[in-house]
Formats: C-alpha cells, sequence, structure tokens
C-alpha cells in the first residue's frame, strides 16, 4: 500500500504541488484568525474576501489585526520554511548525504554572531538583520576560500571548515552573552537566537524577500545540474558538468536562502533537514519535482508551528524550540531507519 501511495505521487507529482500550494493558501487563510486577540474564522474570511464580495460586516480591529501584526508573521513563517527547506534540500544533494542541513557551512552560527554583536551594540532591529544577513554570508565564502585552497578533498574541507567556522562563532556569541548587560541585552540576544517572528513587520519581509527570490531562482535554474551532482564526481564529469562551478553556485544560493531566513526570524532549527526527507518520501529524489515541493511543505509546516507558538500558552514560545522538539525525535527515527536513507 505504502509503495502505491509512493507511486501514485511519483507519477502526479504536478498534482502533488496544486494540492500544496491550495493547501499553503488554506493554512495562511486559517492562521489569520488565530493569535492572543481572538478573531472569528468568520471575520477573517469576510474581511479576506471583501474586495470581491463587498461586504464589510466584521470586527472593526480586524483590518489592524490582520495588517500589522499576523500578515507579516505569516508571510515570513511561509517564506523562513521555504528558504530553509530549499536550502536543505540542495545541500543533502550536492554533498550527498541525507543528514546535512543548511546549517552545515556554519551560516547560522555565523549570523548568531553577527545578531549579537549588532545587540550588545545597540543597533536597530533593521541593524540586527542587516548584521545577522551580512556575517552569515562572509563567513560562508570565507569557508568556501579556505576549503577551495585545500590539499584534501574538496568536499571533506568544505565540511570541516565550516564546522571550524561555526564553533568560532559560536565561541564568540557566549562570549558576548557572557559581556552582555543582564538586563537588556543579554534577554534579547537570548530570544534572537531562539527563534521567533513576534518582531518582524512587513518592512522586514521586504526587504528579505530579494535575496530568498535570487536563492529560489538560481537553485531552480540548477535543478538538472542537482540531479547530475548527485553522482559520482567521476560520472558528473563524464556528463560535461563543471562540477566546482555548478557547487559554488548551489553554495552561493542556498546561503542567500539560509542567511536571509536567519536574519528574518533567528535561528530556527532542523526544518532544513526533516522537510526534505519528507518530499522525498512524496515525489522522489528528482530535483524538478523534489525543490517546489519542498518550499511548500516546509511553508506550510512553519505556518503552523507558528501557529502553535502564539496559541499553545499565554506567553509566546519561541518558535526554535517548537522545531527542536519535533526535529530531535525525527533525527532519532532517520538514523534508526532499516532502509537506506
Amino acid at each position: 500500500m505504502k509503495m502505491k501511495l509512493e507511486s501514485f505521487w511519483h507519477d502526479h507529482w504536478r498534482g502533488a504541488i496544486v494540492a500544496l500550494a491550495i493547501l499553503a493558501v488554506a493554512v495562511c487563510t486559517i492562521s489569520l484568525a488565530i493569535g492572543f486577540y481572538s478573531l472569528s474564522f468568520s471575520d477573517v474570511f469576510t474581511y479576506v474576501f471583501s474586495p470581491i464580495t463587498g461586504n464589510t460586516d466584521y470586527a472593526y480591529l480586524t483590518p489592524t489585526v490582520v495588517h500589522n501584526i499576523r500578515l507579516p508573521r505569516i508571510l515570513s513563517a511561509m517564506m523562513i520554511g521555504a528558504a530553509l527547506s530549499v536550502s536543505g534540500c540542495a545541500y543533502q544533494g550536492m554533498f550527498r548525504n541525507p543528514l546535512v542541513s543548511p546549517d552545515v557551512l556554519g551560516v547560522s552560527s555565523a549570523a548568531g554572531a553577527g545578531a549579537a554583536t549588532a545587540i550588545t551594540l545597540g543597533w536597530s532591529s533593521l541593524g540586527v538583520q542587516a548584521a545577522a544577513f551580512v556575517s552569515g554570508t562572509v563567513m560562508v565564502f570565507l569557508a568556501v576560500a579556505i576549503a577551495r585552497r585545500s590539499h584534501h578533498n574538496q568536499t571533506l574541507a568544505l565540511v570541516l571548515t565550516g564546522i571550524m567556522i561555526g564553533s568560532l562563532c559560536n565561541a564568540v556569541t557566549t562570549w558576548l552573552k557572557y559581556i552582555a548587560d543582564p538586563n537588556e541585552s543579554l534577554a534579547e540576544i537570548t530570544f534572537w537566537l531562539m527563534g521567533s517572528l513576534i518582531k518582524v513587520d512587513m518592512y522586514a519581509v521586504k526587504l528579505a524577500i530579494w535575496p530568498m527570490l535570487i536563492g529560489f531562482i538560481l537553485i531552480w535554474l540548477m535543478r538538472y545540474r542537482l540531479n547530475i551532482l548527485v553522482l559520482d564526481d567521476e560520472e558528473a564529469i563524464s556528463m560535461g558538468v563543471n562540477i566546482r562551478r555548478d557547487r559554488t553556485l548551489v553554495i552561493i544560493a542556498a546561503t542567500l536562502l539560509s542567511a536571509a531566513a536567519v536574519c528574518l526570524g533567528g535561528l530556527i532549527g532542523w526544518v532544513g533537514l526533516m522537510i526534505p526527507h519528507i518530499c522525498r518520501a512524496i515525489v522522489g529524489a528528482d530535483y524538478r519535482k523534489l525543490i517546489p515541493v519542498s518550499a511548500l511543505l516546509g511553508g506550510i509546516f512553519l505556518v503552523l508551528v507558528d501557529d502553535l507558538a502564539r496559541s499553545m500558552m499565554i506567553m509566546e514560545i519561541p518558535i526554535g524550540i517548537l522545531t527542536s522538539l519535533v526535529g530531535a525525535p525525527f533525527f532519532i527515527m532517520l538514523i534508526l531507519k532499516k532502509r537506506k536513507i
């Protein structure tokens, strides 16, 4: 039964994309009614479709709550989930390792160090996001530059350099937390590192969407190359692929996606590891199918997690905590899986 279901979606992957797109719109619309300030579903639907129906019979605070608070959060959750999922999907294929996540080259740790530095210096929210994005991208490119000068296997050198960069940046972040003002910046650094969408606004969404779009477009253009990069180097070279160039382009695209996601919502882990595996089970390993399905499913997943984060308790739960609570058991299940992953 399971094999028949997988075969069905492999053959009808366009239907899976359409179904996920419809589900994404439905989840985002329903999420507008979820939060500390109660809005009825009827008010939300009436307001959303009021330009079409002309009906304005909804609570007077509905436009303010929807536009200023919930819509930016839902859009950012959708964008971050999609970006992390596609980035993880690309890295797993490029490194031929299903246990690779988007922070394999240290982008999350570097972005966290940059954000912690900006918070300690008292920069604005926009400055913190800019520092996170710049430090994340710069450190990844530094890792690539160091790995290229290595005389060892390039893939292994890249991974080890990423681990080194991540460790160094984590040390910087820990030091900044140690010297930070415990009454002001320390709490803000800690909260940012746990991942949250509480301070996201439409301006931040508009800034983050551009590097994400560039990253998505690059990876989509590389979809055929990614299908070849998962092969051995000798096979890929025999098919006329410039491995060094293509891997560099994938790293650039995935870094733009990861860095933009981190600067928008902080450190949100496990999404880029879990979602690509689920998507492979649905539509297979062909990147023509895997990229759009990963983007949609990742966005839906993070929107639902954010709904839980702002509705489970009176106080908001950092979204990074919830993704870790889901991700850690998934990782254990992945390791214990009998068949090859």
